[in-house]
């Protein structure tokens, strides 16, 4: 078992942070209006999701807010398909950001989404030990760095910004605590809910 540097180890938080149930019951698509609805075709464009398929739990569980549900979703899609950052960049910032967290829900599906394709299992075992493990090149330490940096401080510290800076471009260095920002929030929501893992992410934190 992963241990975090505060003590926790991956299967142990995981069933900390699910728990024995949701905390808020699911809606169900007679229970939606119009904001619901167009918010869900950014969704099956994203995701591929077929009609009528069932939400996912996360997100059954945020349409209790019509509002924030349409804006989390734009937020999220703008992040995933419309971002000028590589999605190698993305997913370390994003992985290292859930791990840090201890978000059960948001690691395992992105595990399951980037493993063997935009990220091995090694490089994903690697995330969990941080920017300080052997192996890194210097950009991908530098982004794994920012997420830390993030968490720790508030902050991307300046030797870890002109490392950054060495590599992206003006845009990307604005985008990249926009996205580190988005899935603070998102594994808030997702670990105070106690958000349900799916079928496809069955082991939450310890999925690699």
């Amino acid at each position: 078992m992963n241990q975090h540097n505060n003590g926790w180890d991956d299967v142990e938080r995981t069933a900390q942070v699910v728990g024995s149930r949701e905390r808020l019951p699911f809606l169900g698509e007679d229970q939606f209006d119009e904001r619901h609805f167009t918010a869900m075709e950014q969704l099956r464009v994203l995701y591929g999701y077929p009609e009528g398929m069932p939400l996912a739990p996360f997100f059954a569980t945020l349409a209790h807010s019509p509002e924030f549900f349409a804006g989390y979703i734009d937020l999220g899609v703008t992040a995933s398909i419309r971002s000028a950052l590589p999605a190698r960049v993305r997913e370390l910032a994003i992985l290292r950001t859930g791990w840090l967290h201890g978000a059960p829900y948001l690691w395992g599906e992105h595990v399951q989404s980037v493993r063997d394709r935009i990220l091995t299992g090694e490089e994903i075992e690697r995330i969990t030990q941080g920017a300080q493990a052997e192996g890194w090149d210097e950009l991908d330490r530098a982004v794994l760095r920012a997420a830390e940096d993030l968490h720790e401080d508030s902050m991307i510290c300046d030797e870890t910004w002109d490392i950054l800076a060495r590599h992206l471009d003006e845009r990307q260095l604005l985008e990249l605590p926009l996205l580190v920002g988005h899935y603070v929030m998102t594994a808030y929501l997702q670990n105070s809910l106690r958000t349900r893992l799916t079928d496809n992410n069955p082991d939450g934190l310890a999925t690699r």
